[in-house]
């Protein structure tokens, strides 16, 4: 159907439910369908009405709802609206702040800090959230100014409730009664448009976080500007003409400064971009990477055929590219300021995108990420700095109040949506197709492997589900010995039996005269044979079927099979993967300690043991994981993939490996790689054990990434990139100097009070439209996921 029809689908999700099945699309309530073509925007308040009722009546009333656990088991049932979850256009809609104008930030509210550039405005500033002695405060290098203001204050419920008092009612959109425009807002009501419906429910005023600022669409702005500039793409790149000239006008870095030469205006080149040369490089780097299945999609067909720039990017690919990518890619072909300074940020987004979120790191993060954008701001123009770079500084805060962004940003709900656009079959009733293919049947996963029986013994739920064609394998003696050991040995219900046989083995060996650890692997085997077989003539009861078939020897002939899939994971044999746009073989896994160990998936080899039970075991090839073939810098972890270790211990349960994929490194040679670790976004590792005091907010790992910002030495950032001087634009000028436009004055957010009337006016109607180019927020739904609500709101 039409790009152009807008359609807003109003999704409900249980929070109540488990996690790994909240936001599944299985769980998902498609409560209100708001018709297009057009978007609603901030008139959206008459569709809601419907569902408000019904959230109030649930909330005061609440609702009779049966409990299937229990026979004719009645309880009442209440229901609250937590927050929302949207875009950030769409966020101005619901909440009713508009994001756009100096004070576009929901957070800082009156204290945005902002400043107008050249056509736009830009969000710069972010000295003033450092501490009032901290010496960056008086750096001339950032703006030309020392900054005083004080960090923004914090607002509170109460706040808001006293500002939405001073928001006039008005009729919605352009009524005939304001002359046919829209009516004016007055200074008082700041960027308030309206007071939300949202506000009639009883508990919403109390609410501290009621709209999530989407992760999503942040982290994929952020990308874009980022990637743009540093590619110097002349549609994305935030390094313009009018953003040197914003620099000539502040006064600063005079070395980026464009200047005349004859009746050519010469633009140089800066350090921030890459070279032609460094732009093939990293294209080339992009086109290269090979993911596990279902991991992303090709980024081979996101490169230009020329290796300039990359083109068509989705939400989830600038998601893969800033957490995976980008700090390796371009290690090599900026300086380390800048390097280090697009490593923190990426590193900050890995810790945000966590399964855990760690309340402490949560507040650590809070304080460098204002290190972190003052950085950003030492080495780009203002120009660069839209909303969405300065959002980033509020995700923090919200993690901690709303916990981990999984259960709070628009992947699942963009995925649904697509799900929705599938339904469409008339193009002329969209509406109505979506609400006949609501209740369609869901089709399982792509990389479901069924439901496996459960054993007494864990080794035997060491399954896969096979796949490709299968072969079969005659190991040697000492291989197959090699395996029965490691079945064995890895087998927790046998450890009083192996525990038994090394006290024989002390007792039987004198110390020192023979390796008892050799001793125990070659011998094991054969003396649980037969003791378990001796118990089973005696009818002993705790010899099981199973324990009799673990402690026969394996069939001489082993299944073996390309690939698999273990645990909704896919794994392929190296083999075959090399064959394949995607990558997984890669495995790992933990040691004893806190060492992990990588290596490539060799062989899928499925043992068979009596009564039809049978292991599989993955036949891996091990890396050298030393401090001379490992090597771990700002959270990257490069490691040697020519050396190889353990050649004498190469198997592992299927059961026991996680899927890595490896990473070329192209500023340590050839036979380096960087190995990324996978968390598949339908897998959950759930324990028994109970929740300890510690402040996590769900379950594991943001601090895994060790978030350190580096404050180098600012003063000696120069700009200026050696290996080409300048760049010619094309139109030839008679004075470089001459503004562009009359809206070319440099404005802040102090000093918007001094606008004249017209000055003022022309503000108003910026802060009104209906639009966001003018923040360069590129908030267009990817071409597969695009989505019927608005991608745009006043």
């Amino acid at each position: 159907m039409s790009l152009s029809y807008s359609m807003w689908p109003v999704v409900l999700t249980t929070y109540n439910l488990p996690p790994w099945i909240c936001m599944k699309a299985e769980y998902l309530i498609l409560s209100l369908l708001i018709p297009g073509p057009q978007s609603p925007s901030k008139d959206i308040d008459v569709f809601l009405r419907p569902l408000i009722d019904e959230l109030k009546e649930l909330w005061v009333h609440g609702l009779d709802t049966r409990d299937a656990a229990y026979e004719n088991g009645v309880f009442r049932m209440r229901a609250a609206l937590l927050w929302t979850v949207n875009d950030f256009p769409a966020r101005s809609s619901l909440s009713g702040w508009s994001g756009q104008g100096y004070r576009a930030c929901p957070t800082c509210n009156e204290d945005t800090p902002s400043m107008r550039v050249i056509r736009k405005t830009a969000y710069f500033g972010h000295r003033r959230f450092l501490a009032t002695n901290h010496h960056w405060r008086s750096n001339l290098q950032f703006d030309g100014r020392t900054e005083r203001k004080r960090p923004p204050r914090r607002f509170s419920t109460t706040d808001i409730l006293e500002q939405l008092r001073r928001v006039k009612t008005g009729i919605p959109g352009k009524h005939p009664n304001y002359g046919g425009v829209k009516r004016k807002r007055g200074d008082d009501e700041l960027n308030w448009r309206k007071k939300s419906i949202f506000y009639e429910l009883p508990y919403w005023a109390t609410i501290e976080l009621k709209h999530n600022l989407d992760v999503m669409h942040i982290e994929k702005n952020v990308c874009d500007s980022l990637l743009g500039t540093l590619l110097a793409d002349p549609h994305k790149s935030k390094d313009t003409d009018n953003a040197r000239r914003d620099l000539a006008k502040l006064g600063i870095r005079h070395e980026l400064h464009l200047f005349e030469d004859g009746n050519k205006l010469m633009k140089p080149a800066a350090d921030y971009t890459f070279s032609e040369a460094n732009r093939r490089k990293f294209c080339r780097f992009i086109r290269s990477v090979k993911f596990p299945d279902g991991f992303a999609s090709n980024m081979s067909k996101k490169v230009a055929q020329n290796d300039s720039r990359l083109l068509g990017l989705k939400s989830h690919d600038c998601h893969v590219i800033m957490q995976r990518l980008l700090p390796v890619g371009c290690r090599s072909l900026v300086t380390k300021n800048i390097w280090s300074t697009i490593v923190e940020l990426c590193t900050f987004f890995k810790q945000l995108c966590a399964s855990t979120v760690n309340v402490s790191d949560m507040v650590e993060a809070q304080k460098q990420l204002v290190l972190i954008l003052c950085k950003l701001e030492r080495i780009f123009p203002p120009a660069f700095f839209d909303i969405m770079i300065h959002l980033v500084l509020h995700l923090p805060e919200e993690a901690i109040l709303g916990g981990p962004v999984h259960m709070r940003w628009m992947y699942p709900f963009e995925r649904y949506l697509k799900r929705l656009k599938d339904y469409v079959r008339n193009a002329a009733k969209p509406e109505g197709s979506i609400a006949e293919g609501y209740t369609r049947f869901n089709r399982p996963d792509r990389n479901d492997d069924g439901m496996h029986p459960t054993r007494q013994l864990s080794v035997f739920e060491s399954q896969c589900k096979p796949l490709g064609k299968q072969s079969y394998v005659e190991l040697d003696n000492n291989d197959r010995d090699k395996a029965e050991f490691y079945i064995l040995n890895n087998s927790p219900e046998l450890e009083p039996y192996l525990n038994e046989h090394k006290q024989e083995l002390h007792v039987r060996l004198r110390e020192g005269c023979l390796n008892i650890n050799e001793v125990h692997r070659t011998e094991f085997a054969g003396w649980f044979f037969e003791k378990i077989y001796a118990m089973h003539r005696m009818q002993a009861p705790e010899v099981t079927t199973e324990l009799l078939s673990l402690s026969s020897k394996t069939n001489m002939v082993v299944s073996s099979y390309p690939a698999c899939i273990v645990n909704g994971v896919r794994f392929v044999t190296h083999d075959r993967d090399v064959r394949l746009r995607t990558q997984n073989s890669g495995v790992s896994v933990p040691g004893t300690g806190q060492e992990m160990f990588y290596g490539q998936l060799q062989q899928i080899l499925e043992f068979s043991y009596l009564n039809g039970f049978s292991v599989v075991l993955f036949r891996c090839k091990w890396f050298k994981c030393d401090s001379k073939h490992m090597v771990t810098e700002n959270n990257i972890t490069s490691i040697d993939i020519n050396g190889e270790a353990y050649k004498d211990d190469q198997f592992i349960l299927a059961s026991q490996a996680k899927q890595v994929f490896y990473v070329a490194d192209p500023s340590r040679g050839p036979n380096w790689c960087v190995v990324q670790h996978v968390k598949h976004r339908s897998i959950w590792d759930i324990t028994d054990d109970g929740l300890s005091d510690i402040d996590l907010l769900q379950h594991n790992s943001s601090s895994n990434f060790t978030s350190f910002v580096d404050l180098g030495n600012l003063q000696e950032i120069n700009l200026l990139r050696r290996d080409q001087d300048v760049i010619p634009i094309v139109q030839p000028v008679t004075n470089a100097s001459r503004p562009v436009t009359d809206d070319s004055s440099f404005l802040n957010d102090a000093d918007e009070i001094e606008l004249s009337d017209k000055e003022d006016e022309s503000v108003e109607e910026y802060a009104d439209e209906e639009t966001d180019a003018e923040n360069d927020i590129d908030t267009e739904e990817d071409d597969d996921d695009r989505s019927y609500h608005a991608s745009d709101s006043d």
